[in-house]
């Protein structure tokens, strides 16, 4: 068989490793249309100027749109079967990826736990991604719930992977690239807060919001080279669990870092991602909101120029966030779409 039906989950062995097909060369167009998609304005990625005076050799590919295409590249081999993405731990930037940079990447299998109706099962896997020159530039971890091809074939012995609650500040600093922020322009970046401004607690509402439109979220998850049926065919998506086109994740991920621009605009660069959970669909048509809580404020050790804030990112759909909407008791709130906790970056 010539064709590529995707991995079920007794297809997957623990320990395995996966190289993936298509190696991504990304350039200034693919930094230009992931800003169309939805409109971020962090000035390192998005001035060549602003960036050299601080210290890249140029403005960096957006950190999520490397983020989106080594995820990408993963998909035929590991979730084009998934029912559910079911979140993610250890995420690590380990080097800007610039505009020429080609993107390949390897997963292992960490762990495998079928579900308790026999259907399905778990598959852990780490990803990581690489440049042309082989070095890393991405590591994550991330779980996800897999369709079995035979309910009646025999579950693999349970293992489930022991995963950090969240990346470490020492390892934040050991990757951060030095910088000359001296040369940080407040007025350009937009706005005057830096890291000491920010006080653990402090609980941000981004105010702006976006609607989500069919043609958006088909365009980016093309850009990325997710095959993921869930998203594309509308006829398997029409006798699925929701009757529709399900929107990649990822993308309410990019829009909510976009958002987080008005609160948060020096926050320059993802530094890790420590957790993530897609609480909920979402679909075009809704429109998505966002508010960040500062989880924690670290200086990092050797650095006098940044500080790194860990922050919860949580994203609503077709809800404001002036009343940051999160947990009702032990369960999420209406509307709430995404719960996000990350470290970025930001000039001291």
């Amino acid at each position: 068989m010539k064709t590529n039906t995707g991995r079920f989950f007794e297809d997957f062995t623990l320990g395995e490793t996966i190289r993936h097909a298509t190696p991504r060369t990304l350039t200034v167009g693919d930094q230009a249309l992931y800003t169309a998609l939805y409109g971020s304005r962090f000035a390192v990625a998005s001035s060549e100027h602003f960036a050299q005076a601080i210290g890249y050799k140029r403005a960096p590919l957006d950190d999520l749109l490397v983020f989106h295409t080594v995820f990408g590249k993963t998909v035929p081999d590991v979730s084009l079967n998934a029912v559910a993405n079911l979140g993610y731990a250890e995420g690590r930037f380990l080097a800007p990826a610039y505009p020429g940079d080609t993107l390949w990447s390897i997963s292992e299998v960490i762990g495998l736990k079928e579900s308790s109706n026999g259907e399905t099962g778990v598959v852990y896997v780490r990803t990581t991604g690489f440049n042309q020159n082989g070095e890393r530039v991405l590591s994550y971890c991330r779980w996800v719930l897999v369709r079995k091809r035979d309910g009646a074939s025999p579950a693999p012995e349970p293992h489930v992977p022991t995963l950090a609650d969240a990346v470490q500040a020492s390892e934040i600093a050991r990757h951060a690239p030095p910088l000359t922020i001296d040369s940080y322009d407040f007025d350009l970046a937009g706005s005057a807060d830096r890291f000491s401004d920010y006080e653990t607690g402090e609980k941000i509402d981004h105010v702006d919001a976006m609607t989500v439109e069919e043609a958006e979220h088909q365009l980016a998850t093309r850009l990325y080279q997710n095959t993921a049926r869930v998203h594309f065919d509308g006829m398997a998506a029409a006798q699925g669990r929701f009757g529709k086109r399900l929107i990649y994740g990822g993308h309410v991920i990019s829009l909510a870092r976009a958002l987080s621009f008005n609160g948060l605009a020096n926050a320059f660069t993802v530094a890790a991602i420590n957790s993530g959970r897609h609480v909920a669909p979402l679909f075009a048509g809704d429109t998505v909101s966002a508010w960040s809580e500062v989880l924690e404020t670290c200086p990092l050790v050797g650095r006098d120029d940044i500080g790194a804030l860990r922050l919860r990112t949580v994203a609503t759909k077709n809800r404001a966030c002036a009343d940051f909407p999160f947990k009702d008791g032990d369960r999420y709130a209406e509307g709430v779409i995404l719960d996000l906790d990350y470290w970025v970056l930001m000039p001291r």
